[in-house]
């Protein structure tokens, strides 16, 4: 088999790593990758964000499997465009993507189906969000719709802080478009945990837990990072933990999507906050994390393509 990963970053390097494993591969494309990536596999220069030109070289290359690592590209409906075309891809259609590309969707989806999360409301103009935020109790969270590169949530301990972050996220436009709406919700206390899914539209199977560093700072005293660093397994997914996310969390988001019409395959990241009330979703992502992937795929035992053409 040929392979092309698209994406340049640590999550695409774990990804290349564990495809050089796989008796099935024998050429490794990345798109466009990085030095790392570059030791194992044959980058080439394209954008992630490139559509045109990754459909062609996969096309020109007789690309058996494309696997979309990052968010932009499955949100911007890569998988679409290259399925289109009659090629094969791993991650999520466009429809199916929204499931991170919109954070109001998502909050949405799980108060609809009964998916256990922090009470919440979605605002559209700043206005109306500084209204609610009078009313509101404190630490609360804001986090902007879009993407953000995992840096668009605000945990805000006072009114005027609050009041200063729907300014920076709405009117500032801190985090670009991503910032057009906005969710405003509770903020939970306890261990947050991350969990990698493989999923094929009707079930998924767990891969293993993961835990990373979120905030700047000695004392976790800054803003929330894209992630400095993780570990594998988390101590505090337990197997009544387990159990309870597979009842209530993980099947009914597969059965929720289908449900919508919008079938899910590929990898649904659960961002999970372990509460006094149990486990709740904090967010959901579309595709292997990162940095959660350089330390869950390395643990992998069978074939990482198997998996994959599985979904």
């Amino acid at each position: 088999m040929k392979v092309l990963i698209v994406g340049g970053g640590g999550r695409e390097h774990a990804i290349a790593t564990s495809i050089v494993k796989s008796s099935k591969v024998d050429k490794i494309y990345c798109a466009p990758g990085n030095a790392g990536i570059g030791l194992i596999a044959e980058c080439v220069p394209i954008g992630a964000m490139e559509f045109d030109k990754i459909v062609a070289f996969a096309k020109e290359k007789e690309i058996d499997l494309t696997i979309v690592g990052m968010d932009d590209p499955l949100v911007g409906g890569l998988v679409d465009r290259l399925e289109d075309a009659g090629l094969k891809a791993f991650g999520p259609r466009k429809n199916a993507a929204i499931l991170e590309g919109s954070k109001a969707f998502s909050k949405d989806l799980m108060k609809k189906y009964g998916i256990p999360t922090a009470a919440y409301e979605n605002f559209d103009n700043a206005e109306d969000a500084l209204n609610y935020l009078k009313t509101a109790s404190f630490p609360i969270v804001l986090k902007a719709d879009g993407l953000a590169l995992g840096k668009g949530v605000l945990i805000c301990n006072t009114l005027e802080e609050a009041q200063d972050g729907v300014k920076s996220i709405m009117l500032d436009k801190q985090f670009g478009t991503a910032g057009n709406r906005m969710v405003i919700e509770e903020f939970m206390t306890g261990r947050e945990v991350s969990v990698l899914t493989f999923v094929d539209g009707n079930t998924y199977r767990v891969m293993t837990s993961a835990q990373d560093h979120k905030r700047a700072g000695d004392g976790d005293t800054g803003l929330n990072t894209g992630g400095m660093g993780t570990f594998s397994p988390s101590p505090f997914y337990t197997e009544e933990v387990d159990e309870f996310c597979k009842k209530y969390i993980y099947q009914a988001t597969v059965d929720a999507m289908a449900a919508e019409g919008r079938p899910f395959v590929g990898v649904i990241f659960f961002g999970l906050m372990l509460t006094e009330d149990g486990p709740k979703v904090l967010e959901y992502n579309a595709r292997f994390g990162d940095p959660e992937a350089q330390v869950v795929l390395p643990r992998m035992k069978n074939d990482i393509i198997d998996v994959m053409e599985a979904c």
